[in-house]
């Protein structure tokens, strides 16, 4: 396959630190790109990468810039689920797996570079090897756990519920969040309008639940804020 454009030397030791690669023997990362059978697509700003729907038959590897994922669901809502953001591999578990669709539409959102190797390769260079097979088993797990996080959230019917859901989920051990989205876009990730999200919030921090600092939330009152889930 036509690889369009070489690899610089920094792009490769990208790709060597994403997780799927991270911890493999030095000798198969000297053979890895000689293993794939790959190509490099240069992405522009607003370009739609993959539609929702569509067949899983390369994986994918952003090495530079940022995408955006977002589902329609069943009532027809477009719903952002994250942004990826360079270097990172995305969808690889659905390369394999028996529907072998995209469950989302990837847009760029800045430009970049994206790496696509064919299904073909890509099995034969994970099933090589037992540290990146482990490696690829991981990431399918850890993907599972973000669906189901993300489907937890939408199931709760009321904007404190989803909020608090959304805070207990990223607090870690502590009582402090540190909020990834601003927000709009926590707002589409909750799947309510902004102006709404922003009167809860408000009316939260009145209610002495939490206090917000930028995007830092601190949880003042936990058992309070759980009875809304």
């Amino acid at each position: 396959m036509d690889k369009q454009f070489e690899l610089t030397e920094q792009q490769i030791a990208i790709i060597h630190k994403i997780p799927l690669f991270r911890e493999i023997s030095q000798e198969l990362k000297g053979k890895l790109l000689d293993k794939l059978d790959y190509f490099l697509t240069p992405l522009k700003k607003g370009d739609v990468i993959i539609k929702q729907g569509t067949s899983c038959n390369h994986m994918h590897i952003l090495l530079t810039g940022k995408l955006e994922v977002n589902i329609i669901d069943v009532s027809g809502n477009d719903i952002k689920v994250e942004d990826l953001v360079a270097p990172r591999s995305f969808a690889t578990p659905h390369l394999f797996d028996g529907n072998n669709v995209f469950p989302a539409t990837f847009t760029a959102v800045e430009d970049g570079l994206l790496l696509r190797a064919t299904k073909e390769s890509a099995f034969e260079l994970i099933s090589s090897d037992p540290g990146l097979l482990k490696n690829f088993l991981r990431l399918t797990g850890n993907c599972n756990v973000c669906t189901v996080s993300r489907l937890r959230i939408l199931s709760y019917k009321s904007i404190r519920s989803r909020f608090a859901y959304y805070l207990f989920e990223y607090k870690g051990d502590n009582r402090v969040v540190s909020i990834t989205h601003n927000q709009t876009q926590l707002a589409e990730y909750l799947n309510v309008t902004r102006p709404a999200l922003a009167r809860e919030i408000k009316n939260m921090i009145d209610e002495g639940l939490i206090e917000m600092d930028g995007k830092v939330v601190t949880i003042l009152n936990r058992n309070a804020l759980m009875q809304n889930l």
